[in-house]
């Protein structure tokens, strides 16, 4: 695990200066301690992930071991941090780069030191517009899964129903991206109100994939999940807030477009070589690393990917893995 500062620039490209800011997500029975800002603070009375400013010479997680304690009373061993995202965000008045880190190992019990209220809640309790807008991609980042399930070629065929109810027993995802982008529009909706209802016993939310309609078709879907084709055409969010929307992404401009429609999460690839795209080189971690850190959306990598990458690739500051192969 790494333990430096990251590479934070000085100064962002209007010439303001960044606010390096070590954020924790200290999970407890399945719920994270939340505190609400002082009324006379920057973004006053709303929620907030504890943490602060990381000083000169101090690593992040350094940062938030001292933090946590004098804000809560909480120790964290430094070495049960994990990275979670990264945020760069404007307020107008000043830039902040978030460096998000969870831990579920914190000893003691938490207290308000600085006389801010603070409470457990759980991951699906924590809404938007209490918080201040940077800290929304970490909301995402809590209730979205370590691996999100891609669909391979299917039909709305028996054979297809049954190949679907059987991987489904594979996932290990609650979250699985119907996509099938060599059907017909008719066979796809046939298709996605079968794939529908068998998921829905399984327990799983689908995501439909293609044109912003679908979820006008079937309200009871998860989300939708647009190709960078349906992607570039837009300017604004075309789903509701209560449904996910992910994007396919490839560059740096393409992350930047998903966060400006307001997308909940990417998936970035290839990170490494596929068996669909022979003699492509994949992006390599390297640079899958550089493009997340550019990102304001959770980032999934994607291409040539197993569950046995999952943690890789969230030291590398994505999500998790999506994909085809390893599951279907």
């Amino acid at each position: 695990m790494p333990t430096t500062v990251p590479e934070v620039p000085a100064a962002s490209s209007t010439g303001k200066r960044l606010v390096h800011v070590a954020v924790a997500v200290i999970i407890r029975d399945g719920r994270v301690l939340i505190a609400r800002r002082p009324d006379h603070a920057h973004q006053g009375g709303l929620l907030e992930f504890p943490g602060g400013k990381v000083e000169p010479g101090e690593t992040v997680q350094q940062a938030l071991v001292r933090e946590i304690l004098e804000e809560t009373g909480l120790r964290i061993p430094l070495a049960s941090l994990e990275p979670v995202i990264g945020i760069r965000h404007d307020y107008g008045d000043k830039q902040v780069f978030l460096d998000v880190w969870k831990t579920s190992e914190a000893e003691g019990e938490a207290e308000g030191r600085e006389g801010q209220p603070v409470d457990w809640l759980a991951p699906a309790e924590l809404q938007d517009d209490d918080f201040p807008a940077a800290n929304r991609p970490i909301i995402r980042a809590l209730n979205l899964p370590g691996r999100l399930a891609i669909s391979g070629a299917i039909t709305a065929s028996a054979a297809g129903l049954s190949q679907l109810k059987a991987a489904l027993s594979r996932a290990d995802s609650p979250l699985l991206v119907l996509r099938a982008p060599e059907l017909a529009t008719a066979a796809y909706r046939q298709l996605a109100g079968q794939a529908l209802a068998m998921c829905s016993e399984a327990g799983v939310g689908v995501i439909l994939h293609g044109r912003p309609g679908w979820l006008e078709e079937f309200p009871d879907a998860a989300g939708l999940h647009l190709p960078w084709r349906e992607a570039e055409r837009l300017s604004e969010r075309p789903v509701p807030a209560n449904r996910w929307l992910g994007v396919s992404c490839h560059d740096s401009g393409q992350l930047g477009h998903a966060g400006r429609l307001g997308a909940d999460y990417a998936t970035l690839g290839p990170v490494l070589p596929t068996q669909s795209h022979p003699g492509q080189p994949g992006l390599g971690w390297g640079q899958f690393e550089a493009l997340v850190a550019g990102a304001s959306v959770p980032v999934y990598g994607l291409g040539g990917l197993a569950p046995a990458h999952e943690q890789l690739c969230r030291e590398h500051g994505g999500q998790g893995v999506a994909g085809i192969r390893y599951w279907w």
